[in-house]
């Protein structure tokens, strides 16, 4: 009997907008398209959750916090304090991590889950056209906007690869069920710091690799050699590592790599962490099918204002767009992205923040407004001088030496004719909280005279700012009298 072929009929969905991804970016365009029209298809081919509550943010954070707490505990001797000994149970820390870690992820959940489920379809999308998508093999979208919010995953050199399964990610590493023994960090940017320092804290023999230098986003040299030094009287730690080879083993994974004196090291570790960097999900997207016209990472060129690639009608936020994967970035290119592709042809450019970013390590990074790299091409055409750079260092400062963290710098950058607060670097304790005080003047583009008009209490870490804005105001083209007033009305000195 001759066999009946079975042809599938491909299922057809007309709307305004499709929008490809559900993590932050994409339930922010959403929201923000469904306020223009009701036919809006969101379209996901993996789990739903935020990179940020599934495998970045709150499962790092929550790492750290107990490594913060296992350090602090072991550090009571300078307060006159003796404690026998601290007991890490890295399967309860790992416990912890992941039960706290799916309960963030449930709330996303749930928002996916209020979202009507005519609004949703899963599969992964590929463009069949500039108007066309098609879902798997069963669904063509044909949508007259789009919005490419797909994210990104971990990305790592092929020397790492030869790692094998010894091989984690942060995408992997929440998953263990127990602490490892020792692990191999490459990449000292902000998931290789975070997670290389909470993993000593809480007993893991950790070596962090770099490769060319940089530490952290940081980038005053000055301020990465010292928080290089800083992050060595905890765990050995070469920004400008050579490394030969990474080979698996059945116990774990050797590292061949020359040390800080030159000299070759053949080290097994049981894990490797690859924290080199994250790669935009858009690879598997056929671009090709459409004019969209790619940088030099093949990722869609857009505008920052608008969110429009060069196709006006094809949006992408967050991640997918390769610039900076942080969730409120994500957030805002989502509400920029998804309100533009619900009013389109109407197109409005999108209120940005001023830059902010943070490393969650001890001592705490934060970067602010311009960086040192960009205030220098910023005054390229002009002299040097024509910018001030205030700083201060913490290990003298009040409250810091009351707590015991009195390590790091702050480096402030403002224009030497206007006084305007153009960026900060910092390293330092409490940066998260000191980078959100300049993020907001950064906002309003206040100079440095005004902001030493603000209050400062004492005795706080904050007053260190202050010490570095009086540092920055000293420098400025300011009328004497006038300098001299403000300087002496913020100049306190703190007699004991």
């Amino acid at each position: 009997m001759k066999a009946t072929k079975v042809i599938k009929t491909m299922k057809v969905i007309n709307v305004d907008v499709a929008i490809i991804g559900t993590g932050t970016a994409g339930m922010g365009a959403y929201r923000a398209a469904i306020k223009h029209t009701d036919k809006v298809l969101l379209i996901e081919g993996g789990s739903y959750g935020t990179t940020c509550a599934r495998v970045g943010c709150m499962p790092s954070k929550l790492l750290i916090a107990a490594g913060d707490a296992a350090y602090h505990a072991s550090q009571t001797e300078l307060f006159g304090i003796s404690v026998d000994r601290v007991n890490v149970d890295g399967k309860a820390v790992l416990k912890r991590v992941q039960t706290e870690r799916d309960r963030f992820v449930g709330f996303v959940l749930e928002s996916v889950d209020n979202f009507e489920e005519k609004h949703k379809i899963r599969g992964f999308a590929k463009f069949q056209d500039e108007h066309t998508l098609l879902i798997d093999d069963h669904t063509q979208v044909i949508a007259k906007r789009i919005v490419i919010a797909t994210g990104s995953r971990p990305d790592f050199p092929q020397l790492l690869a030869f790692a094998g399964s010894r091989l984690l990610t942060n995408d992997s590493l929440f998953e263990l069920s127990d602490l490892p023994k020792s692990i191999a960090v490459f990449g000292p940017g902000v998931i290789g710091l975070e997670l290389g320092q909470a993993l000593s804290r809480l007993g893991v023999v950790v070596k962090v690799f770099g490769r060319s230098g940089s530490v952290a986003n940081l980038h005053d040299e000055d301020m990465r050699r010292y928080a290089e030094n800083t992050f060595n009287e905890e765990f050995y730690f070469d920004a400008k590592a050579q490394v030969i080879s990474t080979t698996e083993k059945a116990n774990g994974v050797e590292v061949h790599y020359l040390d800080k004196a030159g000299q070759p090291v053949v080290e097994l570790f049981q894990y490797i962490l690859a924290a080199t960097g994250r790669k935009a999900n858009v690879d598997k997207l056929a671009l090709a099918n459409t004019s969209i016209i790619l940088d030099e990472k093949h990722s869609p060129v857009f505008d920052e204002l608008t969110l429009q690639t060069s196709v006006d009608h094809i949006f992408v936020a967050g991640d997918a767009n390769n610039t900076l994967t942080l969730l409120h970035e994500a957030a805002d290119d989502g509400k920029v992205a998804g309100s533009n592709a619900g009013s389109y042809p109407i197109i409005v450019n999108g209120q940005r923040r001023a830059p902010l970013s943070v490393v969650f390590t001890e001592p705490q990074v934060a970067n602010v407004g311009l960086n040192l790299t960009q205030v220098k091409h910023l005054y390229s055409d002009l002299d040097e001088t024509s910018y001030v750079t205030g700083q201060v260092n913490f290990e003298g400062q009040g409250r810091s030496r009351v707590m015991g963290k009195n390590k790091g710098i702050l480096k402030i950058y403002a224009d030497k004719n206007s006084g305007e607060f153009l960026g900060a670097e910092m390293f330092g304790p409490a940066a998260e909280h000191i980078g959100h005080l300049l993020a907001w003047a950064k906002q309003q583009q206040l100079t440095i005279q005004k902001m030493l008009t603000m209050p400062f209490y004492h005795p706080v870490i904050e007053e260190g700012l202050r010490t570095a804005l009086t540092d920055t105001l000293r420098q400025l083209n300011l009328d004497e009298s006038n300098m001299d007033e403000l300087i002496n009305n913020n100049d306190i000195k703190l007699v004991v």
